[in-house]
């Protein structure tokens, strides 16, 4: 077999994203027939040479498994947690091979969470630019005015997680229960650590609650706390979404 660059080789194998792969490699945390290696260019054969992750022996690639997980309050998205929360790792009794999240639900979000080996797939999910769409149910604190939701839909200045400051992409949004507190539906193209409680910030709004019902094809449809296996037809509109959508037409259609 050819040789192949080693973070397309583990997360194959399913231990890690791409992303994440990369940065096992640099923090020396992979050896190739007994020698550390911490270039990004480094290839290797999967058939032929030893590869090990943080000591343990790669077996080559595993059996892709794709999880669609309704997430409850009071869980935090990672595989483990220092302060020792619950983790959606704790809902997956039952689940046959290591699987580990595509992006993340904040703790106090709730809703539809991907979970999944497929390195591939989940890097070209979790880039910001995927284009994606992910729609939420959301209710704010006080009722924002026409105005302000005016500047969710074209796009406000959000701070980010290293102080920097960056334009989010137009957001659908749609008035679903006008109330003192209203419930609104937000459709988001990219995926932004605290997006939305940050856009809601941003015009003077507090977010109560989040639920995210669909993500790209699919739509939320087991109870909280529950998962299923998605169908093959569901993984293959998957990709599509994820690799064919060109940049910039969601964001025009939203506009």
């Amino acid at each position: 077999m050819a040789a192949e660059r080693l973070q397309k080789i583990i997360a194959a194998a399913g231990v890690a994203s791409r992303r994440k792969a990369e940065g096992l490699i640099t923090s020396g945390r992979v050896a190739v027939n007994g020698k550390t290696v911490t270039e990004l260019g480094a290839k290797a054969d999967p058939e032929r040479d030893h590869i090990r992750v943080n000591g343990k022996l790669l077996r080559g690639p595993q059996r892709h498994i794709y999880l669609l997980l309704n997430k409850p309050r009071g869980f935090v998205t990672t595989v483990s947690d220092p302060e020792r929360r619950p983790t959606v790792m704790n809902l997956l009794a039952g689940v046959k091979g290591r699987v580990y999240p595509v992006g993340r639900l904040d703790y106090g979000s709730e809703g539809l969470l991907l979970l999944t080996n497929d390195g591939e797939l989940a890097e070209r999910l979790m880039r910001a630019a995927s284009h994606v769409p992910k729609t939420y149910l959301v209710k704010v604190s006080g009722k924002p005015t026409e105005e302000e939701i005016a500047k969710l839909r074209s796009g406000v200045s959000i701070p980010t997680e290293d102080g920097r400051r960056v334009k989010a992409a137009p957001a659908k949004v749609k008035v679903i229960k006008d109330a003192a507190n209203p419930w609104y539906e937000v459709t988001l193209i990219e995926g932004r650590n605290r997006q939305i409680r940050r856009m809601f910030e941003q015009v003077g709004h507090h977010v109560e609650k989040i639920k995210r019902v669909r993500y790209g094809p699919l739509e939320l449809d087991v109870p909280p706390g529950r998962y299923r296996q998605l169908k093959p037809q569901e993984v293959a509109r998957l990709r599509g979404a994820a690799g064919t959508m060109p940049c910039g037409s969601t964001a025009r259609r939203f506009r």
